[in-house]
């Protein structure tokens, strides 16, 4: 048992296979240790979020080394059939990599029972493992940039089912119609932990039609209350679809969803303060600018984050500037457009009493890759806003933003904690990693920053990684040699090492960095494997 720094909150335990890792996860889930917030795990490794303030990394490590890992955990008895078109577009190199039939291939697919070990990727995607043997491939060596929804695949030992159309490296042998996610299921997720699977061929046996049970939905997972009547904004231009986002939706990962949320948590907190709204209120998360609305009624909004210039333009034609980090009074009729900002990438909108956007799984967090939340607010969409109800928090009439906000061509630094992987690179790679400076590309997005640097970092071995536990900040290192830094969309699991992570204090300044920016990172702690330290009066609870 070896545990790894993943950041000043987390670290990742690494096991010795998948049985010993599920055994674990069940004994801190039945035997929990206080302060520990989250649990992540993986093909042979679980990750663990805790509370700093109420303990460290080295405790938790003591609390866990001598735990019994011996006993397995026992299969749920929901089995859960899934019908398959075995028409995959790798099928046939399936069979190759196999040495068998691709009628063998099927047989053996269908005649085997396979368990969900672990979620992540997406939701609803579940790591199923228990097949034949002989169905072991390696992941394809270019990956895929779309899969389609209901793509079955392989992978090393593991079967899943892509959710929903999305990229991927797995080997696909078929296509099923059931949906692995479905927001009017409760739960969303088909699959989950525990849960036992097979598969069949739907051209020897049909699909059954649906129970009068799966066609109703069987909750209605939003919330709202808007009826129309009421104040509203509408939305008159937004070349980037603008997103309702909030501090994000948690306790979800064993559904393979992660927390997702705003990027600049601190200014979406400023731009709620500003109106004397609570902090978690939703807000709209506007990129580089060139938003434009008009408001039905009185309103009071702000603006947080990428200092966009505002202009006001009010039923008359007369106009005026105003300045992001106030509070700015509207009138009936306003137009309010939204400039370029010069520093910065996002800009977050509030107005007092809140926008009544519908929250989904708890949150109005949308989360570009797992498609989750709200949907994105193009021009034409009409908002309705909430009626500020008393009492109101305290009103910040003005903030100061909290850093000093990168334009493009500026060189940013940010402090990295060094793991969990960082053993998986050479040491000159090690060091380029942050002597040199990584440009931030245009593939970039919520998801995570591309970067590219003149020298790609080299990995000891070619070796694959199993999937296992990323945090936000990740910085992972595919096969070209060029880093990616996960922002707050990322995928739960991960498969290509991590050779540092981000630290908390900077991912909000990290979500600001605009492309052909420069980063620069700062290690704040050498790689090194925690040592456990024993509390004798270690909480429980």
């Amino acid at each position: 048992m070896r545990f790894l720094p993943v950041n000043l909150t987390t670290l990742l335990v690494e096991l010795a296979d998948l049985d010993e890792t599920l055994a674990l996860f069940a004994s801190l889930s039945a035997d929990s240790i206080d302060g520990v917030e989250e649990m992540v795990p993986a093909a042979r490794t679980l990750m663990i979020r805790f509370r700093s303030e109420r303990l460290s990394a080295e405790e938790i490590a003591g609390a866990i080394a001598d735990r019994d890992l011996s006993a397995r955990v026992a299969p749920s008895k929901r089995l859960v059939e899934i019908p398959v078109h075995y028409d995959g577009e790798d099928l046939e190199e399936v069979a190759r990599l196999t040495g068998l039939s691709v009628e063998e291939v099927i047989r053996r697919h269908t005649q085997s029972e396979f368990t969900v070990a672990f979620c992540g990727f997406a939701p609803g995607f579940g790591y199923l493992v228990g097949g034949d043997p002989a169905l072991h491939v390696p992941r394809r060596q270019a990956p895929r940039t779309r899969i389609a929804a209901g793509s079955v695949a392989l992978a090393g030992a593991f079967s899943g089912v892509y959710p929903q159309a999305s990229p991927g490296g797995w080997q696909i042998i078929g296509v099923t119609p059931l949906k692995m996610w479905d927001l009017t299921r409760d739960p969303p997720a088909l699959l989950e932990p525990g849960t036992r699977v097979r598969f069949y061929d739907l051209s020897k046996r049909p699909m059954p039609a649906p129970s009068a049970s799966e066609l109703v939905p069987r909750r209605d997972v939003t919330e709202g209350t808007a009826d129309g009547s009421g104040n509203r904004l509408t939305v008159l231009a937004a070349p980037m679809p603008a997103l309702f986002q909030d501090l994000g939706r948690f306790g979800l990962t064993g559904q393979g969803v992660s927390a997702s949320g705003a990027l600049d948590r601190g200014a979406l907190k400023s731009a709620n303060r500003i109106v004397g709204n609570p902090d978690g209120f939703a807000c709209l998360e506007v990129t580089l600018g060139g938003f434009s609305f008009e408001i039905s009624g009185r309103a009071v909004i702000a603006l947080a984050g990428a200092p966009c210039p505002i202009t006001v333009r009010d039923l008359s034609g007369a106009s005026f500037e105003a300045a992001a980090g106030q509070a700015i009074a509207l009138e009936p009729g306003d137009v309010v457009t939204l400039g370029h900002p010069p520093k910065g990438v996002r800009s977050y909108l509030s107005v007092r009493g809140g926008f009544d956007v519908k929250r989904v799984l708890g949150s109005a967090a949308t989360d570009t890759l797992a498609v989750v939340g709200p949907e994105p607010v193009s021009a034409g969409a009409v908002l309705p806003l909430r009626p500020p109800v008393p009492p109101m928090e305290s009103v910040s009439l003005s903030e100061v933003p909290a850093e000093n906000l990168p334009a493009a061509g500026d060189t940013v630094t940010l402090d990295v904690i060094m793991g969990p992987r960082t053993d998986w690179f050479t040491a000159a790679a090690v060091a380029r990693f942050h002597e040199q400076d990584w440009l931030v590309t245009p593939q970039s997005n919520r998801v995570g920053l591309r970067l590219s640097g003149e020298v790609p970092l080299e990995r000891i071995d070619k070796a694959e990684l199993p999937s296992e536990g990323t945090a936000t900040g990740a910085i992972q290192v595919p096969h070209n040699g060029q880093p990616v830094l996960f922002l707050a969309d990322h995928p739960l699991t991960g498969g290509y090492p991590v050779i540092g992570t981000v630290a908390e204090y900077h991912l909000d300044l990290a979500g600001q960095i605009p492309v052909n920016a420069k980063i620069r990172f700062r290690p704040v702690t050498p790689f090194a494997e925690i040592r456990p330290m024993r509390r004798a009066a270690l909480g429980r609870e």
